[in-house]
């Protein structure tokens, strides 16, 4: 018997056994229900066990516990918000969860084609460069959230495949509400037709089929919002991560051909022309072999331990492109082999990460290799699977030497190989912020951010959207572009997400210089390449001017899992309007950002409900409506929250620069205000000190308050500046 029908004859005996005596679902299914033992494991969270479950799935393999604090910010819950039932059959295991008349469903991962999900059927695969609105992403999530204010986890490494709402049982009753809901429906006269069409104004519910099992764990997550759930979830799985400084700077990424020379050279331009610039890149052509891997320095870089140090002296951090699939001529490979799949993807070995003497010989090699000179992190690429760009990976029917098949390891991948990495940084007391192109459930603790091959600018935003969700990280990366009009538009977008990245892996010269590829690889410049420049250059600026909001964005993500970057319906689920709006996002607690696409000189920006402000013009509009603002070239839409404290720091190099700790606080609004920053040590469990700045709407008048005096204080406010439709005024710091 081969391990296939053994999963499938396990899945039938399992079924057999636990259906003697247990009652039938309602309607025509006739597989048997199965009754859950119910755990409360965390504040506002439940595990519903069904059944058997399989032995590795995300839970079961997770690297980071269940986070220590941010509990104590959630309000609490007295039982979980929704019915949950289950059944088992020869093809798996089935859950079934209610959905009521105007409930949204949100989630799945990285999803690029769609956002609101109900209606949706979605199969949950690991794959790259997915073509379709199948389900199929570079980080599927088995975890949604809704407007009902509860998000449900399916803790399986299998493909499962959700029907939102769009699949109805012959005998269902239509009934008007269906299990317990928190915080009711809306009424359906209130609905958008739009919403009508998809059957929001009837219950339905939620279908999930996880195919081979014999039981699985369901978490529920409370609310009482669906913000509160989401953080419930980011917690669960450890925490949001905090970033190093440093990788909130901008990144440039050079040509994979690039020299040691090569490197030392752009550098030392990005900073004579005053281009930010905290990292730089470097693609595969560093190693001996990159399809398979080696992890071995070539001879275009005969010193890459003095470019390093280099590179340091100017603020440069280094970052290294690579994939785990491991080269015969590797210094690893032959300690890797019983500890690796037994299907090899260009040749190479497939370690098996959910190993811990593959992690460790992985982490050790890399450690001594590459960090002990003093590379700040990794590219992690080629993690995820091929169905549409040449069938390239390992197949489903692999199989490693952990116990778990090539579709568990798929889904399991991406975290394990950054595992290995992190143990790596963990050794030398380090902490790193880098680039992967799969993850998986749990990932919020994790210090890397999403990418794909795909480009197009509409679905990156949605993706930044839907990224909040489920305690993902994502890039809208820029490369090359059609015009110096998009370039600019997707460099503006990228400013306002968890990694200002430029990826020029295939052009010779930075993108502002020349946006056609056969002209910049020849050194055919653009006429007007200084002017681009400049342009770029004060988009750019403005990330550096937003590095101490994004910090204390991701400091909250770490303390309290709030996603730094999240849709607008995430904090405003009653407002209809917000419900299907995927071209908009919020950053932090303040900030709304509206990205423009080439060939829009206007835009209509929905403001949720209180009062916002135009970052540019700082007219002041009223919420709960949307507007049509200019958006010429050079600016991206912008609205700060009225009551809020924006601070922005003088333009730096780089995140090093005593600049970038120096302030102007812009206080929008009348009345009283505060925002807190935090300071940290950059160590591998930093120590932070939170900093408040207040207005005193009596006094017109700042102050700033740290936590513990006895620190260096790092950040410095010059200007204080008052925002207001009536009055507008500067005071400088005392």
């Amino acid at each position: 018997m081969n391990r296939r029908d053994f999963l499938v004859s396990s899945a039938i005996v399992g079924a057999s056994s636990i259906s003697k005596g247990a009652n039938l679902t309602s309607g025509s299914s006739a597989s048997p229900r199965v009754a859950p033992q119910s755990n409360l494991i965390a504040p506002g969270v439940w595990r519903l066990r069904f059944g058997i479950p399989e032995e590795k799935t995300p839970v079961s393999t997770r690297s980071y516990p269940i986070a220590a604090q941010g509990w104590d910010s959630l309000p609490a819950v007295a039982s979980h918000p929704v019915d949950v039932t289950a059944s088992l059959n020869a093809r798996g295991c089935h859950v079934e969860i209610p959905l009521a008349p105007g409930e949204t469903v949100y989630g799945f991962g990285l999803q690029l084609y769609s956002f609101l999900q109900r209606g949706k059927k979605k199969i949950l695969r690991v794959n790259a460069d997915p073509r379709s609105d199948s389900g199929d992403t570079h980080a599927p999530v088995p975890f949604y959230v809704t407007n009902q204010g509860y998000g449900i986890y399916i803790d399986t490494a299998r493909y499962a495949t959700f029907n939102c709402g769009n699949a109805h049982r012959k005998g269902d009753k239509a009934e008007s509400a269906q299990g317990k809901q928190s915080g009711g429906s809306l009424p359906i006269d209130v609905l958008p037709a739009a919403y009508r069409s998809i059957e929001m104004d009837k219950p339905s519910r939620v279908f999930i089929e996880i195919p081979g099992v014999r039981g699985i764990d369901v978490y529920v997550f409370g609310g009482p919002t669906m913000r509160h759930a989401v953080q419930r979830y980011n917690l669960f799985s450890g925490g949001g991560v905090l970033p190093p400084r440093w990788g909130l700077g901008v990144w440039y990424r050079a040509k994979s051909d690039y020299t040691q020379d090569d490197v030392l050279k752009l550098a030392s331009e990005f900073r004579k022309e005053e281009i930010p610039c905290d990292v730089i890149g470097l693609e595969p052509g560093w190693q001996t072999h990159s399809y398979p891997c080696t992890y071995v320095w070539n001879g275009t870089f005969p010193n890459p331990k003095e470019m390093i140090s280099q590179l340091a002296t100017s603020h440069y951090r280094v970052n290294l492109w690579e994939h785990a699939f491991t080269d015969r001529q590797s210094p690893i490979h032959e300690p890797l082999r019983s500890d690796s799949g037994d299907y090899l993807v260009w040749n190479g070995l497939v370690p098996d990460f959910l190993s811990p003497r593959a992690r460790k010989i992985f982490a050790d090699f890399h450690e001594q290799e590459h960090l002990a000179i003093g590379v700040s992190g990794y590219k992690l690429d080629e993690c995820d699977n091929s169905d549409y760009t040449g069938g390239w990976s390992f197949p489903e029917l692999s199989f490693f030497p952990s116990g778990v098949d090539g579709e568990q390891m798929h889904s399991l991948f991406g975290k394990r190989y950054a595992d290995a990495i992190q143990e790596a940084f963990k050794a030398r007391g380090q902490r790193t912020y880098g680039l992967i192109r799969s993850f998986h459930a749990l990932a919020a603790p994790y210090p890397f951010v999403l990418y794909s091959d795909l480009y197009d600018h509409r679905c990156f935003i949605r993706a930044l959207a839907n990224s909040g969700f489920s305690g993902l990280l994502w890039t809208p990366e820029v490369r090359d572009a059609s015009n110096p009009e998009e370039l600019i538009r997707r460099l503006q977008s990228v400013v306002f997400s968890p990694m200002a990245l430029i990826n020029a892996w295939y052009i010779r010269n930075p993108p502002w210089k020349q946006v056609k590829l056969e002209e910049n690889n020849e050194g055919r410049l653009d006429a007007n390449w200084e002017d681009i420049e400049a342009t770029c250059r004060k988009v750019l600026q403005l990330r550096m001017r937003f590095i101490p909001y994004l910090q204390a964005a991701f400091a909250r993500y770490f303390q309290e899992g709030i996603p730094p970057i999240r849709a607008l319906v995430l904090d405003s689920p009653d407002d209809t309007e917000t419900w299907s709006i995927d071209d908009q996002f919020l950053v932090g607690e303040d900030l709304l950002v509206a990205p423009v696409f080439a060939g829009e000189r206007q835009r209509k920006v929905y403001l949720p409900a209180g009062r916002w402000f135009d970052f540019w013009t700082e007219q002041r509009f009223d919420g709960k409506q949307s507007v049509t603002v200019d958006a010429p070239l050079e600016r991206i839409p912008l609205f700060v929250k009225s009551g809020s404290i924006l601070p922005l720091a003088r333009v730096s190099a780089h995140t090093d620069d005593s600049m970038s700790w120096k302030l102007e606080a812009r206080v929008y609004g009348e009345g009283a205000a505060s925002t807190d920053l935090y300071e940290e040590d950059g160590a591998l469990n930093p120590k932070m000190n939170r900093v408040t700045l207040m207005w005193s709407a009596v006094g017109k008048s700042g102050s700033v308050k740290r936590a513990d005096n006895r620190l260096s204080p790092q950040y410095e406010v010059e200007l204080w500046r008052l925002v207001s439709e009536h009055r507008q005024s500067d005071q400088e710091s005392s």
